[in-house]
């Protein structure tokens, strides 16, 4: 799996049509119309997420790995 960082991610599941709901600190909280699914994505500059952490964000979210 491809070395995503947070902004990146959140650029992506923007794109996927997910909706910034609210910012908690340095957590961005994602949600989609008619889903309960929320995703919390943290964005600590430009390091990376962590691989088990991208992978259960990427499931939650529905991507394949081709999305990154």
């Amino acid at each position: 799996m491809k070395s995503v960082s947070g902004r990146e991610f959140a650029r992506i599941v923007e794109r996927r049509g997910w909706n910034l709901l609210r910012v908690s600190g340095s957590h961005y909280i994602y949600g989609k119309t008619g889903s309960i699914v929320r995703l919390s994505v943290p964005i600590h500059g430009n390091k990376p997420l962590k691989a088990g952490l991208l992978r259960h964000l990427v499931k939650l979210a529905e991507l394949s790995d081709a999305d990154l």
